[in-house]
């Protein structure tokens, strides 16, 4: 019997680490940083970007000072705030997430992509 509990607990802790995006307006997950910087590498005042470990990332035109206090490896808890309607089925751009850095406690709001679907 506890053999099984310690297996369980085992699984249970790597799918946690192991969690994807929020797929429902309202759902959070912790991942990590990945990387975070200016929109463009050799250009800081370029904007935000930043990607997460579960695949997902953030991107905006102005810079983020909450973004920029953020380190790699940082935990994050990723929610997701809105989803764009009427998309084609194979672009999915304009999702919004907000995020809190649980080492510092400063959020942020931002989009996956510089654009919604369609180019918008």
């Amino acid at each position: 019997m506890t053999v099984v509990a310690v297996v369980l607990a085992a699984v249970s802790l790597s799918m946690a680490q192991a969690q994807g995006l929020p797929t429902e307006i309202g759902q959070c997950v912790t991942t990590k940083i990945k990387s975070a910087g200016g929109r463009f590498a050799d250009d800081p005042a370029s904007g935000t970007t930043i990607a997460y470990e579960n695949g997902g990332s953030q991107v905006s035109y102005e810079v983020l000072p909450a973004v920029a206090a953020s380190r790699v490896g940082d935990q994050v808890r990723l929610c997701l705030v809105s989803r764009p309607r009427n998309c084609p089925a194979t672009d999915q751009r304009g999702s919004v997430y907000r995020a809190r850095n649980l080492r510092t406690q400063q959020g942020w709001e931002l989009p996956d992509s510089a654009h919604k679907c369609g180019g918008v």
